[in-house]
């Protein structure tokens, strides 16, 4: 790759899409992805009032280069949901909260102690799910609360349930995606914010008393102020949260709706990484992530002054046709190239082994096992939904015998 010039000679500004409206992003942003992208890499988008950059080239080239494109936006929603987390921060500033996490996320932590935990939580879940009976919503019922219970473990919220995780969770990303600026939003964010940093200052004493293998744990030990904890731990319960959830409903849905590459995992589960990374290909659950550029710059030949706020859009690189053949199918037998859905450089996400280990390596193989006769249930709807961030938010399965041929396939994405 290179570096995006800063030739202006044969630039041109960057088109008005001043028809792109929220609520059409929400329900199925893929058409209009398809539609700017072919037109220009990088659109001026009156309702999120950002430039939204949908290009595989130009999305890479924004993470690998912070001195042009920062993370630490001006008026960003995320600083106000969450506080100025490292997701928010460039380096130095970025590496010094990044190393706060330690090894607590790491692949050898992982084996030796996560997979243990993931495997007794899905086994918990998939029991409660399968008691709940066919027609239960695979969301609500298993993905949702396998997640947050392995979070709560993972940063040592002793004092917190995994109900609180999904509530802080899901409040405080609506405010990090909050561009209609909506007070009730807004209200329930603020909320969950004010109670994650009341949990923290009454855990973290706890764990100074009693180590133990957890992210909160390893925090007591470091040089970090307590601004910076608060301020991380909301950023790791929103993305910590959703991604693993949002990957396991996209990732089931697909392989329900795609028969053939059901089969072909079914009959070897070693295939079931391919999914887990198709998956989110396909459907990044963090869909777009925001950056402002420090100068006048040329990305891809459009003009884009200093100061401007940039939307990354990895739901739109995710499927670039340059990069990635068909790109809008699902496909676990597809090229293998790399995506951006776990972001880049020093931005690379964190908590990506702990996903793919808790989702491709427990949660898809177990439901699968325990439930060999899974289908979408036929008399509801499966939906998907979002932007910023999406995934499955209502998934009804069936187990039982089929009593005709009829299915509900949904396919939106």
């Amino acid at each position: 790759m290179t570096p995006p010039s800063t030739s202006t000679s044969t630039a041109r500004e960057a088109p008005t899409a001043d028809w792109v409206a929220l609520a059409d992003l929400h329900r199925n942003p893929f058409p209009i992805y398809r539609q700017m992208r072919e037109e220009a890499p990088v659109h001026w988008v009156p309702s999120v009032n950002r430039y939204m950059v949908t290009s595989y080239e130009a999305c890479h080239l924004i993470e690998n280069d912070q001195e042009t494109f920062s993370a630490n936006e001006t008026g960003s929603l995320m600083k106000r949901a969450m506080g100025h987390s490292m997701l928010r921060k460039d380096d130095r500033a970025h590496d010094v909260d990044r190393k706060s996490y330690g090894s607590v996320l790491r692949p050898k932590a992982i084996k030796e102690t996560w997979n243990q935990i993931f495997e007794q939580n899905s086994r918990t879940y998939l029991d409660r799910f399968k008691a709940a009976g066919p027609g239960a919503d695979l969301i609500r019922e298993y993905a949702a609360p396998y997640a947050a219970e392995n979070l709560r473990l993972i940063m040592g919220f002793h004092n917190a349930s995994q109900e609180d995780m999904q509530r802080w969770s899901q409040t405080m990303i609506n405010g990090t995606g909050n561009y209609a600026d909506n007070p009730e939003v807004w209200a329930a964010s603020e909320k969950s914010y004010n109670e994650v940093d009341d949990a923290i200052d009454e855990v973290l004493p706890y764990l100074r008393r009693n180590p133990d293998t957890s992210l909160l744990s390893g925090m007591t030990a470091m040089p970090i102020p307590l601004e910076a904890i608060r301020a991380n731990m909301k950023m790791t319960i929103g993305g910590g949260l959703n991604e693993p959830r949002d990957v396991l409903g996209v990732a089931v849905w697909a392989l329900l709706t795609h028969p053939q590459q059901l089969a072909a995992v079914l009959s070897d589960p070693a295939l079931f990484p391919l999914v887990f990374e198709e998956a989110v290909r396909w459907v990044a659950p963090i869909g777009m992530y925001p950056r402002e550029t420090t100068k006048a710059t040329v990305l891809e030949g459009i003009q884009l002054p200093r100061g401007a706020r940039l939307g990354v859009v990895i739901g739109a690189a995710n499927r670039d046709p340059r990069v990635f053949a068909d790109p809008e199918s699902f496909n676990i037998n597809r090229e293998k190239k790399p995506h951006l859905a776990f972001g880049g450089g020093n931005h690379f996400c964190a908590g990506t082994w702990v996903a793919r280990a808790s989702v491709a390596g427990v949660a898809l193989p177990g439901v699968f096992r325990e439930l060999p006769a899974l289908r979408l249930d036929p008399g509801r709807a499966a939906v998907d939904a979002g932007w910023v961030f999406r995934g499955m938010t209502d998934l009804p399965v069936t187990w039982a015998a089929p009593t005709s041929t009829s299915t509900s396939t949904n396919q939106t994405f």
